[in-house]
């Protein structure tokens, strides 16, 4: 098993359960092993936005047009890549299954031909994003001041999504590999890298906004090239071929559509909370705004819990070893649930100035505060459906999670359409009671602050609910395919 791992310098993390995991023995090394695949993996996940802060900051100087042009580039820019996202979750499954299994050449090859996948991909994404620009900035609304600026961004940073796709597989590949420390230094390199070129164009080439998206597109491009650079040494050093082959980019696309099915029907939630929101009132938005900005940021840390998840369950799959995977879950359950009880317990304890930083609004204020304390509640429930996404992306569940999001979808859109309707009708009928006639001038703060607690409770407890039990039956009650059972009823590691 040796000679097929050899011949790389990528660090091997034995895992608790396995030979050499026996021999550590303790509690204590499992959780040094999570430890040291989640905090590199943090430091990427939090690297990645600041390209977007980067931009703000420099894009803000020329201008308020500019910079709203900017929010609407950036978040059609960003929306595409999320929903590509697949690219690094599939790769680092199959990578890290054919790890463990001691086939680190089959592994490598695997990210080749997702990396192949990522640029073909990007390419067609490119063009449709270059072409489609004007459309989809007029479909989001933008005013005629500010439509040129975010036409100008999407089309200069366009071409990016080429090196921005292949980034993400090549960063599950490293993962798969065992190795986050690398996409950590290549991102926080690629920020730096950004900030120059942005200096360079937006002010010395006198680029403006188009110059911002240039930026923001050689970065990522350079980082795509150092982090191929990198995978390529590994697959040269283990005979593994470079070039694509028919068989091999299509397998990677078929493994990644279910995720990508996932993933898409995870955004269709949030824009349907986003129009829940939108619909109650501007300070209920407003306020719902601050509450998703911080559960999004908590998400990080869950984020990065998940991705140790999903090469770490892979890897054990990948070996065929059952106590090692019955440690490695219950361990990773306890983790989600412990790392959201901390989260959840600081949202509280901060709920009254958090919203703060967002505004002077004091309305907007006492809705965020309640709605936040709404939120920390299901945190916990949170972390272990983060947790349990790792854990059934690490062991190519993806099938079953497409499904599982389907599902959820299906609950969850009619649920928040009957608060929505009952917040209307309930504020209607009130209206006419005290002043004889319904009032169009919008809902009051009372109102607006009971529907945002409600919201917010709808999604926590359906949305995040119906996703932690889907998990946790899959990961550990269902009685014919239970993660726990997988590897006796597969006769060996899933790998094989």
């Amino acid at each position: 098993m040796d000679d097929t791992r050899g011949g790389s310098d990528i660090p091997q993390v034995p895992l608790e359960g396995s030979e050499s995991g026996r021999e550590d023995g303790s509690d204590r090394s499992l959780t040094r092993q999570i430890l040291a695949l989640a905090l590199p993996s943090l430091g990427s996940l939090v690297a990645e936005p600041l390209f977007v802060v980067i931009d703000s900051a420099m894009v803000g100087h020329l201008g308020t047009a500019e910079l709203a042009g900017l929010a609407i580039g950036s978040t059609v820019l960003q929306t595409v890549v999320g929903i590509f996202v697949f690219l690094a979750y599939s790769t680092t499954a199959l990578t890290a299954q054919a790890l463990g299994a001691g086939h680190r050449e089959k592994g490598v090859r695997a990210g080749i031909e997702a990396m192949w996948l990522a640029a073909g991909l990007g390419a067609v994404a490119a063009l449709v994003l270059a072409l489609a620009g004007p459309t989809l900035v007029s479909a989001l609304g933008a005013s005629a001041e500010v439509t040129p600026s975010a036409v100008a961004y999407l089309r200069a940073s366009a071409p990016g999504l080429i090196g921005m796709f292949v980034v993400l597989a090549a960063t599950g590949t490293l993962r798969g590999l065992l190795d986050t420390t690398t996409p950590l230094i290549v991102a926080t390199a690629g920020a730096v890298l950004n900030v120059l070129a942005n200096a360079v164009l937006i002010y010395g080439a006198r680029l403006g906004v188009a110059g911002s998206g240039a930026g923001t597109a050689l970065a990522q491009t350079a980082m795509a090239l150092v982090l191929a650079l990198v995978v390529a040494r590994g697959a040269k050093e283990l005979g593994v071929p470079l070039g694509p082959s028919a068989g091999g980019v299509s397998k990677a696309a078929v493994d990644g559509a279910p995720l990508l099915i996932r993933t898409i029907a995870l955004r269709v939630a949030l824009l349907a909370t986003l129009a829940g929101a939108t619909a109650v009132g501007t300070q209920a938005l407003a306020a719902h705004q601050v509450v998703n900005s911080i559960w999004n940021f908590t998400g990080f840390v869950l984020d990065a819990l998940a991705i140790a998840a999903q090469a770490l369950v892979g890897y054990t799959l990948g070996s065929g070893d059952s106590v090692g995977l019955r440690a490695l879950l219950r361990r990773l359950t306890v983790w989600g649930a412990g790392a959201g009880v901390v989260l959840g317990g600081i949202i509280a304890a901060l709920a009254p100035w958090l919203p703060l930083l967002f505004g002077s609004d004091p309305a907007m204020h006492h809705i965020a505060t309640a709605a936040l304390l709404a939120a920390a509640v299901f945190m916990p429930l949170g972390g272990v459906v983060f947790l349990l996404d790792g854990v059934l992306i690490g062991a190519s569940q993806g099938r079953y999670l497409a499904g599982a999001g389907l599902v959820t979808l299906a609950v969850y859109l009619p649920t928040l359409w009957g608060l929505v309707r009952w917040v209307h009708t309930s504020a209607a009928a009130e209206n006419v009671a005290s002043s004889g006639a319904a009032s169009a001038t919008g809902f009051d703060l009372a109102t607006q602050t009971h529907a945002m607690v409600a919201l917010w409770i709808c999604f926590g407890g359906v949305f995040i609910g119906m996703r932690a039990l889907c998990n946790s039956w899959r990961t550990w009650w269902s009685p014919e395919r239970a993660l726990v059972r997988t590897l006796g009823t597969a006769g060996g590691g899933a790998a094989h």
